[in-house]
């Protein structure tokens, strides 16, 4: 089968302009470039992207978000194919919703960082932008139109800034309704076509869940789906019956996220290709119910499935290898998706599988860089000090000779979560430079079931510490790296990961970079937003405890911190509050170490600005040649 591959007539400047740095415009007089000439981290940098895709079933439109701006905005791709900006918010936006109709949509933008998201009502036609929240420390989320327009539901921690209830707020009054009142995570999953009943997901921890079903006409709810301290119920959608609903669970015993069918009257759940040794990640459907998506997690690389739920036969899915992330689908069968590989920046196509044709929507400037320098992982395993085999993804350089080379072990956040092969512009850059990376999925990663989830959970925080030098032995005796020439480098739980490493194991790295990272867990829980509380101490232990969570966090064992350190931190994050990188600094440069810093007073939890991240990248290049490359 022969598949046609389309791009759309437009030819924004924006998107295709080369940027050249300077020193490629000075290599030769006559235009020539050095054979191995490699452009600087801010030129990678300047690589684009598009995100979170939609496509109106009603107008056709096409909506994205882009930060060729230097901010993520909100972007409209009209049938004569010109982006057209709808959005100019200064800190740039977090998401949007497009009303069913297609000529309205909310957007959800907070102020430097600080994830307190304010909703915005956008008209698509003239660009009008007008406010409908402004509350100090309050975050909304989980938009539901209704489908007349009149109103939406969404969730908000509005009552106590702790608890995330659901309300109604009608557009034409303005009034707000509380709808369901229960304390802790509550997001709307799904409403009835008819706009009687809702499917709301209550967040029990990070890795259970329960599902709950609203009667929007009479206010009553009742749970439908609990399945205890470690099963998780995720994306569930209403099927036009009012009965089936679909979703995906791991309450199956491998413990997998796996699709399944669920009726709302029995209690029944049945499971949707039940052999299938991938979970799920994702789960969608067309307005209509007529079409399904669903994403399957094959060792980190997203692959997209398709079924026609009345013919009840799969539909074929696109040709494509790398990372498919939020599929949308239109009631005509068209499924609109980003695409990304390590090789391949995120960019937005739309699949018509009746055709077939596959169709390239933005396409990202590559910066006047040459893309086919760059290379993909190659996924290995392995053995921890206890045996386990841990997945991860090793990088080489594309001219590498068989050398030990200097060598960066990069840490996910999460730690529920999972390293995906996703573009990475200053990945590119450090092989291009003559780095290796290996990027682990450590104990407690997602993506291997609930099983490996919960090995590092409370008291075995340290053994997740151990995979960690466990990969760097085996880079050692693979000669791929040596002794003074490796480093590490993580953000979030995985900033906390790289200061416990360095604690734990001194001589180990001569280099390590820690952003927005928990050096101490009894100040981190204490701080942190209430909202998050209660989910974080499921994870890392009460706060009741605080003899073991003070035997694990990084701040008590400054003293033994002998790499040079790099801490990274947004003075408005509401996850890990500043005052983190502001102990571990200090309790470093106090015991005799070597801690510089890089605190952004506009950034949060993650830096957003183009001028920022250049920023970063810049400092993070410097450091690891400075120590790396001696």
């Amino acid at each position: 089968m022969l598949y046609r591959c389309f791009k759309l007539k437009w030819l924004s400047t924006i998107f295709i302009i080369m940027v050249f740095n300077s020193k490629l415009c000075s290599a030769g007089v006559s235009g020539s470039v050095p054979e191995k000439y490699v452009p600087d981290i801010e030129t990678f940098m300047k690589i684009g992207y598009a995100s979170s895709p939609y496509i109106s079933n009603t107008t056709g439109d096409i909506f994205f978000k882009t930060a060729m701006s230097g901010i993520s905005q909100m972007y409209r791709l009209t049938v004569e194919g010109w982006p057209y900006q709808l959005t100019i918010f200064d800190d740039g936006i977090e998401w949007y919703d497009v009303s069913p109709g297609g000529h309205k949509a909310i957007v959800g933008a907070s102020i430097g960082g600080n994830e307190d998201a304010q909703l915005y009502l956008l008209d698509i036609g003239t660009g009008r932008i007008s406010q409908l929240t402004n509350d100090e420390k309050v975050r909304y989320g989980t938009i539901f139109w209704r489908q007349d327009e009149s109103g939406l539901f969404y969730t908000s921690n509005v009552e106590n800034k702790r608890d995330f209830k659901i309300y109604s707020h009608s557009l034409t009054t303005g009034e707000r309704t509380l709808i369901f009142d229960k304390e802790g995570n509550n997001a709307i999953s799904d409403v009835s076509g008819d706009g009687t009943l809702m499917l709301v997901r209550h967040l029990v921890s990070n890795y259970a869940s329960q599902i709950y079903l609203v009667n929007l006409l009479t206010g009553e709810n009742r749970m439908i789906a609990s399945g205890g301290e470690e099963t998780i119920y995720d994306y569930p959608v209403m099927m036009p019956d009012k009965r089936t609903v679909y979703l995906i669970s791991n309450d199956n015993p491998e413990g997998i996220l796996k699709l399944a069918r669920f009726d709302i009257e029995t209690g029944a759940l049945e499971f949707i290709d039940p052999d299938s040794p991938w979970p799920v990640d994702y789960l969608e459907f067309s307005p209509d119910r007529r079409y399904m998506a669903w994403l399957i997690n094959e060792n980190g690389y997203m692959r997209l499935r398709l079924r026609d739920m009345i013919l009840r036969q799969p539909v074929q899915s696109p040709p494509m290898d790398g990372i498919i992330q939020s599929p949308v689908l239109t009631d005509d069968g068209k499924v609109i998706f980003q695409f990304n590989s390590p090789t391949q920046a995120p960019d937005i196509w739309l699949w018509n599988w009746r055709e077939p044709e596959l169709t390239k929507v933005t396409h990202s400037i590559n910066a006047g860089i040459d893309m086919g320098l760059f290379v993909e992982p190659e996924l290995i395993k392995y053995k921890s000090f206890d045996g386990l085999e841990i997945p991860a993804f090793l990088y080489l350089p594309p001219d590498y000779d068989g050398s030990p080379i200097p060598f960066i072990i990069h840490v996910h956040g999460g730690p529920e979560s999972q390293f995906q092969p996703f573009f990475q512009r200053h990945f590119n850059y450090l092989l291009l430079n003559g780095y290796g990376i290996l990027a682990p999925n450590i104990r407690g990663s997602s993506g291997y079931g609930k099983e490996y989830l919960n090995l590092d959970n409370y008291k075995n925080r340290i053994n997740s510490i151990r995979d960690i030098k466990a990969g760097v032995d085996y880079l050692i005796e693979k000669n791929y790296t040596s002794r003074g020439q490796i480093g590490i480098k993580g953000a979030s739980y995985g900033g906390y990961v790289v200061l416990a490493s360095i604690a734990e194991y001194p001589d180990l790295f001569s280099a390590a970079i820690d952003q927005v990272g928990i050096a101490n867990f009894v100040t981190f829980l204490e701080n942190t937003r209430s909202y998050r509380r209660n989910l974080r101490e499921a994870e890392y232990g009460p706060l009741d405890d605080t003899g073991f969570l003070e035997s694990i966090s990084p701040i008590h064992r400054a003293s033994r911190i002998k790499t040079p350190l790099l801490v990274i931190h947004g003075e408005n994050d509401p996850r890990v509050p500043i005052d983190e990188a502001r102990q571990i600094i200090n309790a470093v440069n106090e015991s005799g170490g070597i801690a510089d810093s890089l605190i952004f007073p506009d950034e949060g939890h993650g830096v957003g600005k183009l001028e920022n991240r250049l920023t970063l990248y810049r400092k993070m290049v410097e450091f690891f040649d400075k120590y790396l490359k001696r």
